[in-house]
Protein backbone atom coordinates (compact mmCIF):
# COMPACT_ATOMS: atom_id res chain seq x y z
CA UNK A 1 0.00 0.00 0.00
CA UNK A 2 1.31 3.70 -0.95
CA UNK A 3 -1.70 5.39 0.45
CA UNK A 4 -3.57 4.66 3.54
CA UNK A 5 -7.03 7.03 3.73
CA UNK A 6 -7.86 7.64 7.59
CA UNK A 7 -11.51 8.46 8.45
CA UNK A 8 -11.80 10.50 12.16
CA UNK A 9 -13.21 12.95 14.63
CA UNK A 10 -12.92 16.70 14.18
CA UNK A 11 -12.61 16.42 17.83
CA UNK A 12 -10.18 14.62 19.86
CA UNK A 13 -12.83 13.04 22.37
CA UNK A 14 -13.11 13.00 25.78
CA UNK A 15 -10.48 10.49 26.38
CA UNK A 16 -6.40 11.35 26.13
CA UNK A 17 -6.23 7.60 24.26
CA UNK A 18 -7.56 8.64 21.30
CA UNK A 19 -5.03 11.11 20.60
CA UNK A 20 -2.43 9.03 21.61
CA UNK A 21 -3.51 6.33 18.77
CA UNK A 22 -4.42 8.85 16.44
CA UNK A 23 -0.40 9.75 16.94
CA UNK A 24 1.03 6.52 16.70
CA UNK A 25 -0.99 5.60 13.24
CA UNK A 26 0.75 8.67 12.05
CA UNK A 27 3.76 7.44 13.08
CA UNK A 28 2.84 3.41 12.34
CA UNK A 29 2.12 4.85 8.58
CA UNK A 30 5.01 6.69 8.49
CA UNK A 31 7.52 4.16 9.23
CA UNK A 32 5.89 1.51 6.70
CA UNK A 33 6.27 4.35 4.14
CA UNK A 34 2.68 4.89 3.36
CA UNK A 35 1.50 8.40 2.78
CA UNK A 36 -1.93 9.64 4.52
CA UNK A 37 -5.36 10.45 2.64
CA UNK A 38 -7.55 12.40 4.86
CA UNK A 39 -10.16 15.30 5.43
CA UNK A 40 -7.51 17.51 5.06
CA UNK A 41 -8.72 19.44 8.51
CA UNK A 42 -6.09 20.45 11.49
CA UNK A 43 -8.42 20.25 13.93
CA UNK A 44 -9.29 17.06 16.38
CA UNK A 45 -7.77 13.61 15.60
CA UNK A 46 -7.69 14.60 11.91
CA UNK A 47 -4.92 17.07 12.84
CA UNK A 48 -3.23 14.37 15.48
CA UNK A 49 -2.56 12.20 12.65
CA UNK A 50 -1.54 13.95 10.21
CA UNK A 51 0.90 16.23 11.88
CA UNK A 52 2.27 12.96 13.61
CA UNK A 53 2.41 11.26 9.85
CA UNK A 54 4.19 14.40 8.40
CA UNK A 55 6.35 14.74 11.34
CA UNK A 56 8.07 11.29 10.66
CA UNK A 57 8.23 11.82 7.41
CA UNK A 58 5.16 10.57 5.10
CA UNK A 59 3.32 12.87 2.81
CA UNK A 60 -0.39 14.09 3.63
CA UNK A 61 -2.82 14.46 1.20
CA UNK A 62 -6.08 16.40 2.71
CA UNK A 63 -9.24 16.57 0.85
CA UNK A 64 -11.49 19.18 1.93
CA UNK A 65 -14.73 20.94 0.75
CA UNK A 66 -14.65 24.75 0.60
CA UNK A 67 -17.44 25.48 3.23
CA UNK A 68 -15.07 23.66 5.69
CA UNK A 69 -12.05 25.57 4.65
CA UNK A 70 -13.87 28.93 4.88
CA UNK A 71 -14.25 28.16 8.17
CA UNK A 72 -10.28 28.32 9.09
CA UNK A 73 -10.28 24.40 9.62
CA UNK A 74 -8.15 23.61 6.56
CA UNK A 75 -4.47 22.52 7.82
CA UNK A 76 -2.66 24.82 6.21
CA UNK A 77 1.15 22.86 6.31
CA UNK A 78 0.06 19.89 4.35
CA UNK A 79 2.11 17.77 1.88
CA UNK A 80 -1.15 18.61 -0.54
CA UNK A 81 -4.56 20.50 0.21
CA UNK A 82 -6.93 19.77 -1.91
CA UNK A 83 -10.06 22.27 -2.27
CA UNK A 84 -13.48 20.43 -3.20
CA UNK A 85 -17.14 21.98 -3.75
CA UNK A 86 -18.93 19.38 -1.87
CA UNK A 87 -18.88 16.44 0.32
CA UNK A 88 -19.50 13.76 -2.47
CA UNK A 89 -16.21 15.29 -4.21
CA UNK A 90 -14.04 15.02 -0.92
CA UNK A 91 -14.72 11.46 -0.65
CA UNK A 92 -14.53 10.81 -4.18
CA UNK A 93 -11.17 11.83 -4.50
CA UNK A 94 -10.06 10.04 -1.10
CA UNK A 95 -11.70 6.89 -2.54
CA UNK A 96 -9.63 7.31 -5.48
CA UNK A 97 -6.25 8.23 -4.32
CA UNK A 98 -6.36 5.73 -0.94
CA UNK A 99 -4.97 2.47 -1.52
CA UNK A 100 -7.39 1.14 1.88
CA UNK A 101 -9.09 2.76 4.92
CA UNK A 102 -9.02 2.79 8.24
CA UNK A 103 -11.63 4.48 10.60
CA UNK A 104 -10.97 6.03 14.01
CA UNK A 105 -13.00 7.30 16.65
CA UNK A 106 -15.34 9.81 15.08
CA UNK A 107 -18.91 10.75 15.07
CA UNK A 108 -21.78 10.61 12.50
CA UNK A 109 -19.08 11.74 9.45
CA UNK A 110 -16.69 8.99 10.29
CA UNK A 111 -19.80 6.28 10.50
CA UNK A 112 -20.92 7.48 7.58
CA UNK A 113 -17.39 7.52 5.38
CA UNK A 114 -17.14 3.88 6.75
CA UNK A 115 -19.84 2.06 5.74
CA UNK A 116 -19.72 4.15 2.57
CA UNK A 117 -16.63 2.40 1.43
CA UNK A 118 -17.98 -1.09 3.13
CA UNK A 119 -21.14 -0.50 0.52
CA UNK A 120 -18.57 -0.15 -2.40
CA UNK A 121 -16.74 -3.24 -1.32
CA UNK A 122 -19.87 -5.56 -0.45
CA UNK A 123 -21.34 -4.13 -4.03
CA UNK A 124 -17.87 -4.93 -5.88
CA UNK A 125 -17.10 -1.35 -6.59
CA UNK A 126 -13.80 -1.85 -5.51
CA UNK A 127 -11.58 -4.44 -3.63
CA UNK A 128 -9.65 -2.32 -1.17
CA UNK A 129 -8.79 -3.00 2.39
CA UNK A 130 -10.85 -1.14 5.55
CA UNK A 131 -9.83 -1.55 9.19
CA UNK A 132 -11.61 -0.13 12.19
CA UNK A 133 -8.84 1.05 14.68
CA UNK A 134 -10.55 0.27 18.03
CA UNK A 135 -9.22 2.44 20.29
CA UNK A 136 -9.70 2.02 23.80
CA UNK A 137 -12.84 -0.51 22.95
CA UNK A 138 -14.77 2.77 20.97
CA UNK A 139 -16.06 0.34 18.31
CA UNK A 140 -17.10 -2.35 20.94
CA UNK A 141 -20.80 -1.58 20.53
CA UNK A 142 -20.77 -0.97 16.74
CA UNK A 143 -19.07 -4.75 16.12
CA UNK A 144 -21.54 -6.15 18.27
CA UNK A 145 -24.36 -4.53 16.20
CA UNK A 146 -22.89 -5.59 13.05
CA UNK A 147 -22.55 -9.38 14.28
CA UNK A 148 -26.37 -8.45 15.53
CA UNK A 149 -27.05 -8.08 11.91
CA UNK A 150 -25.59 -11.27 10.49
CA UNK A 151 -27.79 -12.63 12.93
CA UNK A 152 -30.70 -10.98 11.96
CA UNK A 153 -30.25 -12.25 8.28
CA UNK A 154 -29.57 -8.31 6.81
CA UNK A 155 -25.70 -9.25 6.42
CA UNK A 156 -23.96 -11.57 4.99
CA UNK A 157 -21.06 -13.00 7.23
CA UNK A 158 -18.39 -12.90 4.39
CA UNK A 159 -19.50 -9.10 3.83
CA UNK A 160 -18.90 -8.72 7.71
CA UNK A 161 -15.44 -10.64 8.17
CA UNK A 162 -14.17 -8.31 5.23
CA UNK A 163 -14.10 -5.03 8.13
CA UNK A 164 -10.52 -5.71 10.18
CA UNK A 165 -10.47 -4.82 13.60
CA UNK A 166 -7.53 -4.10 15.75
CA UNK A 167 -6.30 -2.26 18.72
CA UNK A 168 -3.00 -2.03 17.87
CA UNK A 169 -2.22 0.63 14.97
CA UNK A 170 0.84 -1.40 13.48
CA UNK A 171 -1.27 -4.37 13.36
CA UNK A 172 -3.74 -3.09 12.13
CA UNK A 173 -1.37 -1.21 9.22
CA UNK A 174 -0.07 -5.06 8.73
CA UNK A 175 -3.52 -6.58 8.55
CA UNK A 176 -4.45 -4.28 5.75
CA UNK A 177 -1.14 -4.59 3.48
CA UNK A 178 -1.78 -8.57 3.54
CA UNK A 179 -5.49 -8.25 2.52
CA UNK A 180 -6.31 -10.42 0.45
CA UNK A 181 -9.85 -9.82 -1.75
CA UNK A 182 -12.25 -13.00 -1.98
CA UNK A 183 -15.16 -13.29 -4.06
CA UNK A 184 -17.93 -12.96 -2.38
CA UNK A 185 -21.33 -13.57 -2.63
CA UNK A 186 -24.33 -12.27 -3.71
CA UNK A 187 -25.06 -9.23 -1.54
CA UNK A 188 -28.76 -9.46 -2.08
CA UNK A 189 -30.76 -12.35 -0.37
CA UNK A 190 -32.40 -14.44 -3.01
CA UNK A 191 -34.94 -15.96 -0.30
CA UNK A 192 -38.86 -15.64 -1.10
CA UNK A 193 -41.09 -15.05 1.87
Amino acid sequence: MQRVCVFCGSSTGNKPEYAVGARELGLVLAKQNIDLVYGGGHVGLMGVVADAAMSAGAKAVGIIPRCLADKEVAHKGLTELRVVQTMHERKAQMSELADGFIAMPGGFGTLEELFEVVTWAQLGIHKKPFGLFNIGGYFDKLIEFMDFQVAEGFVNQSHRDMIIVSDEAEQLVEMLSGFKPVAQEKWMSTRQI
